[in-house]
């Protein structure tokens, strides 16, 4: 049974590597019958931000992976972490470190002026003078001064670090306030984690927290660390490439199942399989089936994967999705053929709207470069006597085979090529040459709107100047 979490920081708002990361872990608690919980580790009050704290939220909401029990609040969680470094204290395992901010820059200079590596010297580490005045002390742990700090990565395999490359690192500012890698550790242990999974870029943090989890005797966890999403170039992911607050997925017109499938195979695998539904991510998913390298952004994917799920779910879903982008169906009674029609097309729910409203609303203006190709002299007779054929024949006219049916023998009868009589029609009634078949267009709209559509179009003889 695994317990993991996600613990992002309401600084800026959740992006899609972090969804990832909150995905494998939600998955392997869900699959193991554990617990995921989540955690907002907002102690830099200054950078916090209430706006990105309530997107992060809304986006768990959004893609529903619901976690377990309340959210947990670091800046709730003060007393705690006090508690734990006054017991590092009394126990002689950290110490107050009055070095000034003066003569740690000149430490670094120095060391830096003969090649090595800045860190702190260690000067206050079994100090037992009287304190210098006016120096509001940090607080360092005592950092192990030989061997290694070895543990077994659930992607990477087996770490190891020496210890003489982490120093007295500080786990708590002159002012009071724990530092990062503390009150993570304190919480994680706290909260009973048996697996942390995160991102790579925090595995120059593990061995300083490893370090904290032997010094207040607490369990290691185990810990994955994923490899980050590059651009398509290998680069770090941008904004351009896709590196945008979760709720731009939404409004762009992103379904929530798509996006977690797509997340989902970025950096993971099961055979050639692309596409998961939820059921089938909890049932095959395993951390370490998780990639060592990094893996691509391709937003060609995404989008694939989106129409894919267009097609599949339920009118009655995408009616309801719908909603969010002013599109309401739900007084429609052709609602389920204008989907039906439309769905095929759409690689977002922006698309599926654009392409409903074609429908829905006249048009207001016909695509020029269409008209002056297709709306040639005889086009208006043709389209009266179309017109004519179809209003004789409106009561036996519902489906759009029917409109089919008597179409083919009027084509047949003025001797036309499909584009002469299919086309004029298209822009007539939806105002573009890019459109559904006219049969099923005609079969939404029904005859009389048909006609109406028409014959606008006739009068403003299509935008053209002649004919």
């Amino acid at each position: 049974m695994a317990i993991t979490r996600f613990a992002p920081s309401p600084t800026g708002y959740l992006h899609i590597g972090g969804l990832r990361t909150a995905l494998y872990s939600y998955l392997w608690a869900r699959k193991t019958k554990g617990e995921f919980k989540l955690r907002i580790e907002d102690t830099d009050t200054q950078r916090n931000n209430q706006d990105a704290l309530q997107a992060i939220i809304k986006a768990f909401d959004w893609v529903g992976m619901e976690y377990d029990g309340e959210e947990v609040y670091q800046s709730k969680r003060m007393d705690i972490y006090e508690k734990y470094i006054q017991q590092l204290l009394d126990e002689g395992k950290a110490y107050k470190c009055y070095m000034s901010r003066e003569e740690l820059d000149a430490l670094r200079e120095r060391q830096m002026a003969n090649k090595e590596n800045p860190r702190y010297d260690g000067r206050y580490r079994d100090f037992s003078g009287t304190p210098p005045e006016g120096i509001d002390p940090v607080v360092r742990i005592k950092a192990p001064l030989e061997g290694k700090i070895e543990f077994n990565d659930g992607v990477k395999g087996a770490m190891s670090f020496e210890n003489n490359t982490v120093d007295d690192f500080v786990i708590a500012r002159s002012n009071g306030v724990p530092t990062y890698n503390f009150v993570v550790t304190v919480d994680d242990a706290l909260m009973g984690m048996t697996e942390v999974i995160r991102g790579d870029d925090h595995l120059i943090n593990t061995p300083k927290q490893i370090i904290i989890y032997n010094a207040l005797g607490f369990d290691l966890p185990k810990f994955a660390h994923v490899p980050m999403i590059n651009n398509p170039q290998g680069k770090k992911l941008s904004k351009r490439d896709g590196a945008m607050d979760v709720m731009d997925y939404k409004n762009l017109g992103y379904l929530p199942e798509a996006l977690l499938n797509f997340l989902v195979r970025l950096g993971w695998s099961n055979g050639d399989q692309e596409i998961f539904s939820m059921e089938e991510m909890l049932e095959l998913f395993d951390p370490k089936n998780i990639n060592k390298s990094a893996s691509s952004y391709n937003e060609e994917k995404l989008l694939w994967l989106n129409s894919h799920y267009i097609k599949n779910v339920s009118n009655e879903r995408l009616s309801k999705e719908l909603e969010f982008f002013d599109c309401k169906l739900e007084n429609n009674d052709k609602k389920d053929l204008l989907l039906d029609l439309c769905k095929d097309r759409a690689q977002t729910l922006v698309e599926l709207k654009t392409a409903i409203e074609k429908f829905v609303n006249k048009p207001t203006t016909y695509e020029k470069k269409g008209s002056k190709k297709f709306v040639k002299e005889g086009t208006f007779e043709m389209l009266n006597n179309y017109m004519n054929l179809i209003e004789e024949n409106k009561e036996t006219l519902i489906a759009a085979s029917d409109f089919e049916n008597i179409t083919k023998p009027f084509i047949e009868k003025y001797e036309l090529k499909f584009p002469q009589i299919f086309q004029p029609i298209r822009i007539s009634l939806t105002g573009s040459t890019q459109a559904p078949s006219v049969y099923d267009i005609i079969a939404i709209l029904g005859i009389d709107e048909t006609c109406r559509r028409i014959r606008t179009a006739i009068e403003k003889n299509f935008d053209k100047e002649t004919i």
